[in-house]
């Protein structure tokens, strides 16, 4: 077993199979149990729960759920979340007969990169890229993308560019393709990153400056410090400062992405419409996004709804029962035939 393989097989063991805590035992199938029940389902992710698959640049974790012909769905998560914001989500989807593959996004927990000369790009074509490149690893010629945050992005991304591979989807925060030309709005902490300040604080702080995003961004979110304390195992990724510091200055125009992608960055450049069924979500109570995405509505040229929802901007941890059903509106509205 090479350095790489055993450091990775420890990552897994360290987070230690699958747990599902259902509560008090059910009689049935898993889609006759009450909304209320799926929606407390909690699943703990241990080594056995993982798996993973190469892409031409990554080899990428992900945690899988369901029946393996089930209709597949691609939950990508955020910065700086991990897989865990699903946890809830999951299992109502599985229980409707989705096979859900919630991946580690580059940069984060397991994944890895296959070469130590690959550029530590997260610059919004990569992200989706990554998406595209796990259907293909996976042998999935179409699944529903939903995201949030940066899984939002990757999910629009990945749309936007490849829609034939697209079955519908989920986002979270609109049309959400970055315009770099025109890439305005600073927060702190991307104003932070922009200095090589800002990337030693994240390189030596990076649980403390995490945690830091999370209260403000979910006011009314009550998390406790393990729920965080499992999803902050994953920014120990050897490449977590790198993807993350280049993905603020990529996007803000301030240093130069990987040059094999920069077709693709010159075809997001071009706002490319959205031409798949979509469902976009917006966090009433979420400070990035104030006022909302309803705007966005021009950018969708097929089937749109658009669904406002009372929570803060970690949406899937703290209203799992409202982004599963988004999910579920587009895999019933059409009930195609899925290609896994």
């Amino acid at each position: 077993m090479d350095r790489h393989h055993h450091r990775h097989r420890q990552w897994l063991e360290s987070r230690s199979c699958i747990k599902t805590e259902t509560g008090p035992p059910h009689r049935g199938s898993p889609s006759d149990q009450p909304p209320h029940q799926q929606e407390t389902l909690s699943v703990i992710l241990r080594s056995e729960s993982l798996k993973t698959a190469r892409t031409d640049t990554l080899e990428i974790a992900f945690f899988q759920s369901g029946p393996e012909d089930g209709w597949p769905v691609i939950l990508s998560h955020g910065f700086p979340y991990d897989i865990h914001a699903y946890v809830k989500v999951a299992p109502i989807l599985t229980a409707a007969g989705a096979r859900v593959i919630v991946p580690f996004l580059r940069g984060f927990g397991p994944t890895r990169f296959l070469s130590g000369q690959k550029m530590r790009s997260g610059q919004q074509a990569a992200l989706g890229g990554d998406v595209i490149g796990l259907l293909d690893a996976l042998g999935i010629e179409k699944a529903i993308l939903a995201g949030f945050d940066w899984g939002g992005l990757a999910s629009c991304v990945a749309t936007a560019l490849w829609p034939d591979r697209v079955a519908g989807l989920v986002s979270y925060a609109g049309y959400d393709v970055i315009d770099v030309e025109r890439q305005r709005h600073v927060m702190w902490y991307q104003h932070l990153f922009q200095s090589e300040k800002g990337r030693e604080c994240l390189r030596e702080n990076r649980r403390e400056l995490c945690r830091m995003l999370w209260s403000p961004w979910s006011p009314h979110w009550p998390f406790d410090e393990d729920t965080f304390e499992r999803t902050a195992a994953s920014f120990d990724n050897p490449d977590f400062v790198d993807v993350v510091i280049h993905s603020y200055r990529f996007n803000f125009g301030l240093e130069r992405g990987d040059s094999v992608l920069e077709p693709l960055e010159q075809r997001l450049a071009e706002k490319p419409k959205i031409a798949v069924p979509a469902v976009t979500l917006d966090g009433t109570h979420d400070p990035l996004k104030p006022g909302g995405t309803a705007a966005h509505a021009d950018m969708f040229i097929n089937y749109h709804e658009h669904r406002a929802i009372e929570c803060g901007h970690a949406l899937p941890f703290e209203a799992p029962k409202a982004f599963a059903d988004a999910v579920l509106a587009l895999h019933n509205r059409e009930q195609p035939s899925w290609c896994g």
